[in-house]
């Protein structure tokens, strides 16, 4: 059974962490690793270097869009096949456990998962734009969410 009083808080919880991992990710692609850097493995993967420029755009939108509860099942949604991607194309062949050499699929997969959540979840407790069936249901969980 879902606890409807605290199950906001939950989201909201959730929802700001996944924002902030997008920006954490981000931003060590913008000044660790430069977008340049990123461009250029990017490149050395098979891809368009400019892909580089695109995910790190969405991330940063994702990121930003999550943590402030702005359409927060888009945004989760948008970054899902960013992960899978990591995991087809880096990830997946160093193995399971993160801690593996080049880091194993099990982080990228765990935050898909999450982002998925959040996806089904919805916004949360103090979305700057609530969804509207939220926001019409004034403020209250309805459907299967008060069941």
């Amino acid at each position: 059974m879902i606890d409807s009083r605290t199950a906001p808080y939950a989201a909201l919880v959730l929802r700001v962490t996944l924002g902030a991992l997008f920006l954490a990710h981000a931003s060590l692609k913008l000044f660790v690793f430069t977008p340049a850097g990123t461009a250029k493995f990017f490149g050395s993967l098979g891809f368009p270097p400019e892909l580089a420029y695109l995910i790190m755009t969405v991330e940063v939108l994702s990121g930003v869009a999550l943590i402030l509860g702005v359409w927060t099942r888009y945004a989760a949604l948008a970054g899902i096949p960013i992960l899978l991607g990591a995991i087809f194309t880096v990830h997946g062949a160093a193995g399971f456990f993160f801690t593996n050499p080049k880091g194993g699929w099990e982080f990228p997969a765990f935050w898909a998962i999450a982002l998925a959540a959040q996806a089904l979840l919805g916004d949360g407790a103090y979305a700057l734009r609530p969804s509207r069936d939220v926001a019409a249901a004034g403020g209250q969980l309805s459907g299967a969410h008060s069941r």
